[in-house]
């Protein structure tokens, strides 16, 4: 099974970046009218919100920490007096909540559009597929969290961590790293490199217009009054 493991983390990374990358400047270049979140807001609103919100913070703040853990280098981390343990709690509490928090999104948005007719109808495949997808990755990731109780010491976290370097670095023989790394870990880093690979082809690319700028806007608006209105009407 070595051919797989060496296609899987050794080659499967570069072809999801690819897709993602080039995917998206394709769809955009070719059907800009379809780069939204293609949302049902108008309908079950109160339900939208509650799930939305949970599903989107959870995923919003698992990335972030993802990012953060696999791709920080352990003297960085020990230079701020932080102990591989202590990362590896900290990891597992925030990254549990945050997972909790985003299985009940879930829920919430999965039931809404599967009972609910009008939405269903107004629902593509894809739609159905990606938000189930997301959802069986959570699950994936809470499942993995007794066997990283079980090894405080960041055994597996520190070779996943190498691994991730290593792949952004262009290292040859990257995907020997997780030879011996426990399926569960396998299976979750697969299906977070699919997700990548299916942003171009589904609703999830809107993360791109992620509406950041906002941030920065200022808190007050200027409002000027019609000048062809008149006072009376005013």
């Amino acid at each position: 099974m070595n051919w797989l493991n060496q296609f899987l983390f050794g080659f499967y990374p570069y072809l999801c970046m690819i897709c993602f990358f080039l995917g998206s400047w394709a769809r955009f270049d070719r059907s800009q009218f379809s780069w939204r979140s293609q949302s049902s807001q108008f309908l079950r609103r109160r339900q939208l919100v509650w799930g939305s919100n949970l599903f989107h913070i959870s995923i919003l703040g698992l990335f972030v920490g993802h990012t953060a853990g696999l791709l920080t280098p352990p003297e960085v981390y020990h230079a701020l007096g932080l102990t591989v343990k202590a990362k590896q709690i900290l990891a597992i509490v925030t990254g549990g909540a945050l997972a909790a928090l985003g299985v009940v999104g879930g829920i919430l948005l999965i039931h809404r559009r599967l009972t609910d007719a009008r939405i269903r109808q107004t629902s593509k495949p894809t739609d159905i597929f990606i938000l189930l997808f997301i959802f069986f990755q959570l699950c994936l990731g809470i499942s993995t969290l007794p066997e990283s109780s079980q090894n405080l010491d960041g055994t597996y976290m520190l070779v996943l961590a190498e691994w991730s370097r290593s792949i952004l670095l262009f290292r040859p023989g990257s995907a020997q790293l997780v030879a011996d790394v426990p399926w569960v870990y396998k299976l979750h880093l697969v299906c977070g490199m699919t997700l990548f690979l299916l942003v171009p082809f589904t609703r999830l690319v809107h993360v791109w217009s992620a509406p950041v700028w906002y941030l920065g806007r200022p808190g007050w608006q200027i409002v000027r009054k019609n000048a062809n209105i008149s006072k009376e009407g005013v």
